[in-house]
């Protein structure tokens, strides 16, 4: 929460209880961004929510409020009574100049605050299985994922970024074969992909890397003898190639926990045992049963096959259970869509296991629609195959891959227009922002010598006035991204920004020689912009480029 609207907050809170004798806290108390000017910079409904519990109409809660309110403590000028009892602020210019200074001062940390309190949290996202490329599910799964833990960081929570490799059970033996195949085609010989195999070009790629490096040293040798090694080496090959596509999509992880681990570990064991132990299971044809119809499931779900096998789901609730133990108070998942079933089974584990269920939150991911030339395609040129996350790079970029991804909830259905996404032209929003931000260092690099001013009384336009109210938000606005989940707010926060900016730019001289006072003020202005603008593409992981390809003349 940014200084003026703790303020403001408190000093509300105060008056209340002075003048009706509600318990408010200042937490609680809604602030407002009127629209109209006419309305002032902030209003309140704090008197029209406690007006019954003081046996009074909303007005005259308002008025008893207003009496007492101590505008000088917030910096206000005025506080007028609206309407049925809204009460609206206006504040003293300086009170709004002042957000320059404090940008300034705080520089990069501009934004940051103790929000979060430190809450302890795991966020797992991405996890797909190294049997192949990225897909845009994963993708915008990434950029998520990445986006929210940015947020929550600044935000003052402490974050855990982790990944769970797959990299155990049928899925990753089918890869094996899979890339045995494709070898065994590339020494010459019969390779046959097995029903439920992988068929993309990546394999074919990692089987000629291999055949370079070993030539035919497993052309004859019966599949069985060395399944082993191409299974290993398919693996490797592929979480390496994951793990490359992520860092350059400026996607970083913390943890990379493994199945395998798990499983060797004995912690499925003893999960197993511990829901036995706590009669949430029973035995079936054989069958381990967990009892995930009493936590609302729409069936029982079995953990362990007749064969003594253990089920998919048992490692995934022996990994939560250990989650759990390490002492996080929140585990975030990141799931697709096409894992929305798989939440009851994992919350009722978790209960099962003794810990609330709501200790795990689960957000779910849409995937997008990827659209070129106004219609929907799934195939990438260049390989035939189903689009990854490398053909978007390759195509858009990071920048505009990252945005576009973020730019919407994540559990809402999206379309990626590739059309858009690559024009170098303000109808591309991360275009637009960024040429926003090129323009404010094109700005002060023409400066040259001159000095940003430390005084701001001359900055009192309507648009400048707009813009230092929108730079004075982008605390809160982190703050509730993150409290919320929803990267997609801050994405909305820079279209703004950079619509405010564009639109002052356009109607103001910034530098004026024959004005060098109200000059050094605005550069100070556009310096703050320029660090908030910044800060707030890094939460998304985009960059801030200083110059823009076309456009570095037109300043």
């Amino acid at each position: 929460m940014n200084e003026i609207e703790l303020k403001l907050k408190q000093e509300f809170a105060r008056a209340a209880k002075e003048a009706l004798g509600a318990e408010v806290a200042p937490e609680r108390v809604a602030l407002n961004l009127p629209k109209e000017k006419a309305h002032g910079d902030y209003a309140t409904n704090v008197a029209m929510v406690n007006a019954k519990a003081a046996d009074l109409k909303p007005r005259e809660a308002a008025e008893k409020i207003a009496a007492v309110f101590d505008c000088d403590a917030v910096g206000a000028d005025r506080l007028e009574i609206a309407g049925p009892g809204f009460l609206n602020v206006f504040m003293k210019q300086d009170s709004i100049q002042s957000v320059i200074g404090r940008i300034l001062a705080a520089g990069d940390a501009y934004g940051t605050s103790n929000a979060g309190r430190g809450k302890k949290v795991l966020v797992e996202y991405v996890s797909a299985n190294p049997t192949g490329d990225l897909h845009p599910g994963h993708a915008r799964g990434a950029a998520s994922g990445d986006s929210l833990t940015r947020l929550m960081k600044a935000a003052g929570y402490d974050v855990t970024r982790e990944y769970y490799i797959n990299d155990a059970g049928s899925q990753i033996d089918n890869m094996g074969y899979s890339l045995q195949a494709r070898y065994l085609q590339r020494c010459g010989r019969e390779g046959v992909i097995p029903e439920g195999g992988y068929h993309g070009q990546d394999l074919v790629k990692i089987a000629d890397d291999l055949y370079q490096e070993i030539g035919e040293k497993y052309a004859d040798t019966p599949i069985e003898e060395s399944f082993l090694f191409f299974r290993e080496y398919g693996l490797k090959a592929e979480l390496a190639k994951l793990k490359k596509d992520l860092e350059e999509f400026r996607c970083e992880f913390d943890v990379w926990t493994s199945e395998r681990d798990i499983r060797a570990s004995g912690k499925m064991d003893a999960a197993v045992q511990k829901l036995i132990e706590g009669g949430w299971t029973y035995e079936k044809d054989g069958a381990l049963f967990l009892k995930t119809t009493q936590f609302g499931d729409d069936k029982d779900r079995v953990i362990r096959k007749s064969d003594g096998l253990y089920t998919y789901l048992t490692p995934d609730i022996a990994y939560h259970l250990d989650k759990l133990d390490r002492g996080f108070d929140q585990l975030i998942n990141l799931f697709g869509a096409d894992h929305h079933g798989y939440i009851p089974r994992l919350k009722a584990a978790i209960e099962a296991l003794g810990y609330p269920s709501d200790k795990l939150e689960v957000d779910v991911i849409q995937m997008a629609r990827m659209i070129k030339d106004g219609k929907e395609f799934k195939l990438s040129k260049r390989s035939g195959q189903s689009i990854s996350l490398r053909d978007l790079i390759d195509e858009a970029g990071v920048d505009a891959v990252r945005y576009f991804f973020v730019s919407r909830a994540g559990n809402t259905q999206m379309d990626f227009d590739l059309d858009i996404a690559t024009k170098q032209s303000n109808d591309n929003p991360v275009y637009y922002a960024q040429y926003a931000h090129a323009r404010m260092c094109s700005i002060m690099a023409k400066a040259g010598d001159m000095v940003p001013a430390d005084h701001y009384e001359q900055i009192v336009s309507d648009k400048e006035m707009s813009l230092l109210k929108k730079m004075n938000e982008f605390e809160s606005v982190i703050a509730d991204a993150a409290r919320t989940r929803m990267p997609h707010k801050m994405v909305n926060y820079i279209a703004e920004l950079s619509a405010i900016f564009h639109s002052y730019y356009n109607d103001s001289k910034i530098v004026d020689p024959a004005n060098p006072e109200l000059s050094a003020q605005r550069l100070a202005l556009v310096q703050a912009c320029e660090i908030v603008l910044k800060n707030a593409l890094h939460l998304v992981g985009v960059s801030a480029p200083e110059l823009m390809k076309g456009k570095n003349s037109e300043e």
